[in-house]
């Protein structure tokens, strides 16, 4: 669990990843990665760890040897444009970065829909991809509506092997089919950080 003191400490590492972004901070994809098979998963009301309460968790299978996930829900302070300061006509977007886990803040990931898979992706659901290259996602940037069918995450959740089970076990967690506007569609955002807020309705 993540204490609500560590609030600052987590904001200021996510404010480093995007200010000293370079290709040594993304993770690479692996092309021989096993098939996806990715889940939403919504948290009990009262879960009392700040960093998935309200949370909204796309889960995969297929990047390491437990689930890894992002919080598909949790817009922070830190816009868009951050990423790429030189790149002056994403200044004036208002799309935000998201909060996509506790784990690695000092690494960034996006989701986006394509119609194939490109190269340094991985599929997590049909026409939706995954992906922490960075060129790539200058590609997608570079695109007269840059943030369509894109979300931007700082950190992921991650699960040891037999975690998961185990929460969802005690009924921390409950399963949804995905859905892809539940990704892309934001209309159940809940700022991070926040000490309380709405619950998400299912």
């Amino acid at each position: 669990m993540i204490s609500g003191l560590c609030t600052q400490r987590y904001v200021a590492g996510a404010l480093c990843a995007l200010l000293f972004l370079s290709g040594t901070c993304w993770p690479a994809s692996d092309p021989d990665a096993k098939p996806p098979t990715a889940i939403l998963l919504v948290p009990r009301d009262d879960l009392p760890d700040p960093s998935f309460s309200d949370s909204l968790v796309l889960v995969m299978n297929n990047l390491g040897p437990g689930p890894i996930g992002v919080i598909i829900n949790r817009p922070m302070q830190i816009p868009v444009s951050h990423l790429f300061p030189e790149l002056g006509r994403l200044a004036k977007l208002t799309d935000k970065v998201y909060f996509g886990g506790p784990v690695d803040l000092d690494t960034v990931w996006f989701l986006f829909r394509a119609a194939t898979r490109p190269e340094h992706a991985i599929q997590t659901c049909e026409g939706v991809y995954l992906s922490a290259d960075r060129q790539l996602l200058r590609q997608l940037l570079d695109r007269d509506k840059p943030m369509a069918g894109l979300r931007i995450f700082v950190g992921h959740a991650g699960w040891a092997p037999g975690q998961l089970e185990a929460e969802i076990e005690r009924r921390d967690w409950s399963l949804k089919r995905v859905d892809v506007e539940a990704i892309f569609g934001g209309k159940a955002d809940h700022p991070w950080p926040s000490r309380e807020g709405p619950k998400l309705s299912t």
